[in-house]
């Protein structure tokens, strides 16, 4: 049997990945799912770049929203929900397209990584909460040193979940894989660093004046915690447009580490693309 087909448009932040995503969806039938780890959440429209309703052009996009800030949203979840809407889409006649810039994200579903099933344990993670990030590196390398090696280092919660799976099974057990039942079409957009940065640059500014500080202002207000703001990739408490800026440059460098990785990908120029 022929398996169905599901496009991946993957790349840095701020390659017009959401837009390319829009056109071919217009063009072929697709419906959109996002992969993007901040963007799940509510509240975080600005911050995250969010895709508005007049951007969506009419196209239906999903796993943007459903999320509560305050709780953490596993990449377990994020499984789930997307294989499921894949599912659907696939059963109304339509073309599934994946979109994002959070490899992790995009691993579990086109590489059809199951992760270990460890419940939270919450008197644990209180402790470890209170350690700095060096610390917790510590802590993991010692428990369990090959998990150690391949973990992002300045990740908290990456980090605390490791030694909490570590403590409940004896070591992080290999991430397995299963064979997923559909073709992944990857495509890859990339910019030159001087393109990216410019247009990061742009980007953030603009941030700043759709209101970046009265959005973070009203996360807060509804009782987030600063340690959760960092947690949910804003460092920066009372951010101005330079700090955002860098910050934001250090992502997408880690961005395309992660994607380099994977061979299967198909890297376009994004500048050559029309607007």
């Amino acid at each position: 049997m022929k398996k169905a087909k599901v496009i991946v448009i993957l790349g840095q932040t701020a390659t017009g990945k959401s837009d390319l995503a829009v056109k071919i969806a217009k063009k072929i039938g697709g419906e959109i799912i996002s992969a993007d780890s901040r963007q799940v959440y509510k509240g975080l429209d600005i911050g995250t770049g969010k895709i508005t309703k007049s951007e969506m052009k009419g196209i239906p996009h999903y796993l943007l929203d459903v999320a509560n800030p305050k709780k953490k949203f596993s990449v377990t979840e994020y499984k789930k929900l997307t294989e499921k809407k894949i599912k659907e889409i696939i059963s109304r006649g339509k073309v599934p397209i994946i979109c994002g810039g959070t490899g992790f994200y995009i691993d579990a579903i086109t590489k059809g990584v199951v992760f270990p099933e460890v419940a939270p344990n919450l008197k644990l993670r209180k402790i470890l909460e209170k350690k700095d990030t060096l610390e917790l590196f510590k802590i993991l390398k010692k428990l369990d040193k090959t998990r150690a090696q391949n973990i992002d280092q300045n990740n908290r919660v990456r980090l605390i979940r490791a030694i909490e799976i570590v403590k409940a099974l004896g070591k992080v057990p290999k991430t397995t894989e299963e064979i997923p039942p559909y073709k992944f079409i990857k495509i890859g957009l990339y910019l030159t660093p001087e393109i990216l940065n410019k247009k990061i640059e742009k980007r953030v500014k603009k941030m700043f004046q759709a209101g970046l500080l009265k959005e973070i202002s009203k996360l807060k207000k509804s009782g987030i915690s600063n340690k959760r703001l960092k947690e949910l990739g804003f460092e920066y408490y009372e951010p101005t447009e330079e700090k955002v800026i860098s910050e934001s440059i250090k992502y997408a460098k880690r961005q395309m580490t992660w994607f380099k990785r994977d061979k299967d990908i198909k890297w376009f120029d994004a500048s050559l693309l029309k607007h």
